[in-house]
């Protein structure tokens, strides 16, 4: 919003209603101007704690509550469908919309991590560590988000920008293939915790917990001696350590975390799951 209102104050003073790429599609459906807590906890305009629009922060970035969706619980209904929209749909108007929720907040109910101290690891392009809480809690170093989840509590997440997608880069840019299960059968159990080749997962930046969009890849420890095979162990290795990064964060303010689900495309590969199990030291679920 405030890149807009510097570099496109024409455009800026046009806004009429400030919403999501989701709830543009509900209110196009509903006619109502919606979004729900937890996708609105990324925004930067919601006071997270207290569920309500922050007028510290609408003051900064010169934003009216009127230009703001009104917001609801992930699950409750905003609306029905409109004459226009169910007839281009084929459905009802009876037909009942909900707020749905932000893709993390989506997936962490789909794996069942709701409620108070579950946990989830997703290894997609990104990869986040989710832990569900009853109960409002900031890491002071903000290295971890604060946001509402779509169970009606609150959640904390360290997000790292480049997961699934280094072993991608790697796979598909480095080596040039599309097996990847082959690469990975040279990486025996007997090979796991002796690699010598370590590499830093950091191909876009970093937000969690080291936000620093300067930070920069590489591999490091190679000899004469490593093989290919050593540097696909790492790159899967590096991801799971910049994991734990921000794992240590939430022990450190007192979350007792002995087990974790898995999902996204990373989640598929046993190999990834078991290195993910032996780096955090706790039980890793599909």
């Amino acid at each position: 919003m405030l890149w807009v209102k510097e570099n496109e104050p024409e455009n800026f003073a046009k806004i009429a209603k400030i919403m999501l790429p989701k709830d543009y599609i509900a209110y196009k459906m509903t006619g109502v101007h919606s979004c729900d807590y937890s996708d609105a906890s990324g925004m930067l305009l919601l006071d997270v704690k207290n569920k309500c629009w922050s007028k510290e922060m609408m003051e900064i970035c010169d934003v009216k509550e009127e230009q703001l969706p009104k917001l609801f619980e992930s699950y409750e209904v905003t609306g029905s469908l409109t004459e226009e929209a169910a007839a281009a749909l084929g459905l009802t108007t009876n037909c009942k919309i909900a707020a749905g929720a932000g893709d993390n907040a989506a997936a962490a109910v789909g794996t069942g991590t709701v409620g108070d101290g579950g946990c989830n690891i997703s290894l997609g392009t990104s990869g986040t560590i989710f832990i569900s809480s009853k109960e409002f809690g900031v890491d002071r170093f903000n290295a971890l988000h604060s946001f509402d989840h779509a169970d009606g509590n609150f959640h904390l997440m360290g997000c790292m920008l480049s997961a699934a997608s280094c072993n991608k880069w790697w796979m598909d840019e480095i080596i040039g293939t599309k097996d990847y299960g082959k690469e990975q059968e040279p990486i025996t159990d007997d090979k796991l915790g002796e690699n010598n080749v370590y590499y830093l997962p950091y191909l876009m930046g970093e937000r969690s917990p080291h936000n620093n969009p300067d930070a920069r890849a590489l591999f490091i420890g190679m000899s004469m001696d490593t093989t290919r095979a050593d540097m696909t162990q790492a790159v899967l290795e590096g991801v799971a350590f910049a994991m734990r990064d921000c794992y240590e964060i939430a022990k450190d303010l007192g979350i007792n975390i002995t087990e974790t689900k898995i999902c996204g495309g990373g989640a598929k590969s046993p190999l990834w799951r078991k290195i993910m199990a032996n780096v955090l030291n706790i039980n890793v679920n599909i």
